[in-house]
C-alpha cells in the first residue's frame, strides 16, 4: 500500500508539472477563437499554425543563433569553472581558502550591478551589437558551478594523484586524463545547466542584439510577442507555437542527458 500511495503521489506530480507543457502544444494546434478554452484536447485541430508562424518570422536563424550561443557558453562554462575548481580542490597554496571565499562571495552581486560596466567594456572592444558578450563571459567561469565542481574533485581519490604524480604526471595530465573523466557527471550537470541557462536568456540579448538575424530564440520570441500577442495582432496561437518550438529542445536534451544529469546532482563517492 505504501509502494502504491508512492507512486499516486509521483503521478499527482507528474501531472502537475506537465500540465503547463501540454496546455502549451495543445493551445498552440488550435484555432484563434479556441485558443483559451483550456482544453486539452485541440479542436479544432489546426497544425496550421506551426507553418504559419514558421513563414512569418525566421525562426530557423533564431534556433541556429541559440544553438551556437548555448553551445559556446556551456563549453566555455565548463572549461573554465572545471579549470578553477580543480585548482582549489587538488593544490594547496596560501590564501586559497581566503580566495575561495571570495569567488563564492560573488554569488551574491547581483548581476543588475555589474551589467552597465560590462556593457561599457564590450562597447569599447567593439563587441557591444554582437553575439560575443551572450557566452565570452563564460570564459572567466562561473563561482556556482567552480563550488559544484571542487565537490566533485574533492570526492575523488587522492591515491591515484599521489600515484600518477610518482609517474611523473604533469597538472595537466592530472586533470585532463584523471579528474575530468572522473568527474563526467558534474561536468554535464554543468553543461546542461549552462545551456539551459543560455537558452532561455532573455536580458543579454535584449542588452546587446539589434539585429533580427542576430536574435536568439528568447529575443526572437519577445519580437514574436510583440507582433503577434498583446498590442499587436493578437494571434496568440502563432506565439504560442513559437514558444513551444522553443521548448521542446530543452526537452530533447534533458532526455538525452537524463542519466548523467541524475547522477550529477547528487555527490559522486569514487571507491
Amino acid at each position: 500500500m505504501r509502494r502504491v500511495g508512492v507512486w499516486a503521489a509521483l503521478l499527482v506530480v507528474t501531472a502537475a508539472f506537465g500540465y503547463p507543457f501540454w496546455w502549451l502544444v495543445s493551445a498552440s494546434l488550435k484555432d484563434r477563437a479556441h485558443v483559451f478554452d483550456n482544453a486539452l484536447l485541440p479542436r479544432p485541430f489546426s497544425p496550421g499554425n506551426y507553418v504559419e508562424v514558421w513563414q512569418a518570422v525566421p525562426l530557423l536563424t533564431w534556433i541556429g543563433n541559440s544553438v551556437a550561443v548555448g553551445l559556446a557558453a556551456a563549453a566555455a562554462a565548463t572549461v573554465a569553472s572545471a579549470l578553477v575548481a580543480f585548482g582549489f580542490a587538488m593544490f594547496r597554496f596560501p590564501g586559497r581558502d581566503l580566495l575561495f571565499g571570495v569567488v563564492l562571495a560573488t554569488m551574491m552581486l547581483p548581476g543588475a550591478v555589474t551589467m552597465v560596466p560590462v556593457y561599457l567594456e564590450w562597447h569599447a572592444l567593439g563587441l557591444a551589437t554582437t553575439q560575443v558578450p551572450l557566452w565570452a563571459q563564460n570564459l572567466f567561469g562561473s563561482a556556482f558551478y567552480i563550488f559544484l565542481l571542487r565537490q566533485f574533485f574533492l570526492g575523488l581519490p587522492r591515491e591515484v594523484f599521489d600515484a600518477a604524480k610518482v609517474d611523473g604526471a604533469s597538472a595537466w595530465r592530472l586533470f585532463t586524463s584523471l579528474a575530468l573523466p572522473l568527474a563526467k557527471p558534474g561536468l554535464v550537470v554543468v553543461f546542461v545547466f549552462e545551456l539551459k541557462a543560455a537558452w532561455t536568456d532573455l536580458v543579454k540579448p535584449l542588452i546587446y542584439l539589434r539585429e533580427p538575424e542576430l536574435y536568439t530564440l528568447p529575443r526572437g520570441l519577445k519580437a514574436v510577442l510583440d507582433r503577434f500577442g498583446e498590442g499587436g495582432e493578437e494571434q496568440w496561437e502563432l506565439v504560442l507555437a513559437a514558444s513551444a518550438v522553443a521548448t521542446v529542445p530543452m526537452v530533447l536534451l534533458f532526455l538525452v542527458a537524463q542519466r548523467h544529469f541524475v547522477r550529477g546532482t547528487v555527490t559522486q563517492h569514487v571507491e
